[in-house]
C-alpha cells in the first residue's frame, strides 16, 4: 500500500501470533537526526493507536517518506491506522469458509 507518507507491506505468517512490525527510513530521507525522529514518531503512533488495528499473525514493514517529518501527529496516526486497517479488512475478506462444512 503506497502513499505519500509511507509504504506498508504486510505478510501473513498464518500462525495467529501477535503482529510484528519493522521500520525502514533510508538515507535519502535525511540525516541521522531526522531519520531517528521519524522512527520515534512512527513507534509512538503504533504504540498509542495503530498497534490495536494490526491483524494477528501478520508482519508489517513500514517504509517512511520525508513528508512524515512535517505531518501533524494526529494526521499521522489516522493515516497509519487507516492503512493498517485495510490489511486487516483484506484478511477478513480473503478468508473463505471451509467447503463442505454444512
Amino acid at each position: 500500500m503506497n502513499g505519500p507518507f509511507f509504504l506498508i507491506e504486510a505478510l501473513d505468517r498464518a500462525d495467529g501470533a501477535p503482529p510484528r512490525y519493522g521500520l525502514t527510513v533510508t538515507r535519502k530521507v535525511g540525516n541521522a537526526v531526522e531519520r531517528n525522529r521519524i522512527r520515534r514518531r512512527l513507534r509512538e503512533a503504533i504504540r498509542t493507536r495503530c498497534g490495536a488495528d494490526m491483524a494477528t499473525g501478520f508482519d508489517y514493514v513500514i517504509v517512511a517518506r520525508r513528508d512524515l517529518l512535517s505531518l501533524p501527529f494526529e494526521t499521522l496516526t489516522g493515516e497509519l491506522s487507516r492503512r493498517v486497517s485495510k490489511v486487516k479488512a483484506a484478511e477478513r475478506t480473503s478468508q473463505k469458509p471451509p467447503s463442505g462444512s454444512e
